[in-house]
């Protein structure tokens, strides 16, 4: 038995299902407000499919009760759900581990980064940026924090802020990333150190000039979610160390972190993108909700 308590996207109600059903377990969804009736909809035509197909339709069941009170009381209905996979805002991922009883699996959170190194090709880091921040900005896998090489805080910097300006993104920069934007003629937000910390789920971006590549992956590893990170270089050791020591599910080079998704990466659909180490990590098909079950079959034999 799967609980799985979400926001907003009644898609979720469907993929969820599907997956839990298809690997043979049962699903208690629990969504938000904002998509209720939506939700409520998609899971009683999903029961009536499974009726028609023979199957017992309880195998799916959207709770009607978006309160507080019915999520409390998912959380800690350990004796019949099995595993807890909570998918939105940070907010709600926090109030779960800390209180569920029930196990969890932790999915969502993104405060991705795009680090762009000293020997990065200046069209793919503006293209790889651009796509990151603003193709879909609301969702887990987009960029929240620029990191660029501070050898090229007055090349290629200015490009990559004027252009996240041209698309309307607000850039909030560290000292030196303000002072480098101001002598090119540009403008920056003040960044504070909440803000590399923040998934902004919108068109703003932090910006920090580091070092080099072991101070990127030390900011990474300790303001980032363990999402999705990516280095632009062409520097095949710096792109080796970057994916070895940086802590996350899916680890880029040269490529746009919102490729993390379980359709990109061949799963089909997915129930969440995990990002914790065990027992699943990154994006979670049919495959992390299989579970085994050993059939021991002896003809009388003993252990020596």
């Amino acid at each position: 038995m799967v609980g799985i308590i979400y926001e907003a996207r009644p898609n979720v109600t469907a993929d969820a299902a599907g997956i839990c059903l298809k690997s043979g377990n049962a699903a208690i969804l629990r969504g938000g407000s904002d998509a209720l009736r939506s939700s409520l909809a998609v899971g009683e035509a999903l029961r009536r499919g499974i009726a028609a197909a023979g199957l017992p339709p309880d195998a799916v069941q959207v709770v009607a009760d978006p309160g507080r009170e019915s999520a409390n009381q998912l959380m800690h209905l350990k004796e019949f759900i099995d595993v807890l996979i909570p998918r939105g805002g940070a907010g709600l991922i926090q109030t779960v581990l800390c209180e569920a009883t029930v196990p969890v699996i932790e999915t969502g959170a993104g405060n991705c980064h795009i680090y762009v190194e000293k020997t990065a090709d200046p069209d793919w880091a503006e293209n790889i940026l651009l796509n990151a921040k603003v193709q879909r900005p609301a969702v887990c896998n987009a960029a929240e924090t620029l990191l660029v090489d501070r050898a090229l805080a007055d090349t290629l910097l200015p490009r990559l802020a004027r252009a996240l300006q041209k698309a309307g993104v607000e850039v909030r920069g560290c000292a030196e990333t303000c002072a480098a934007l101001e002598r090119a003629g540009l403008a920056a937000v003040p960044a504070t150190a909440e803000d590399f910390y923040t998934e902004y789920n919108d068109l703003i971006i932090a910006c920090k000039l580091v070092a080099d590549t072991a101070e990127a992956v030390a900011h990474i590893n300790r303001c980032g979610t363990r999402h999705s990170e990516c280095i632009v270089t062409q520097d095949q050791a710096a792109a080796a160390y970057f994916q070895s020591a940086v802590d996350a599910a899916a680890v880029y080079v040269n490529a746009s972190t919102r490729f993390t998704d379980g359709f990109q990466f061949g799963f089909g659909a997915e129930i969440g993108i995990s990002t914790q180490k065990l027992h699943a990590r990154g994006p979670m098909g049919l495959l992390a909700m299989t579970t085994y079950k050993y059939l021991i079959n002896g003809a009388g034999q003993t252990r020596p």
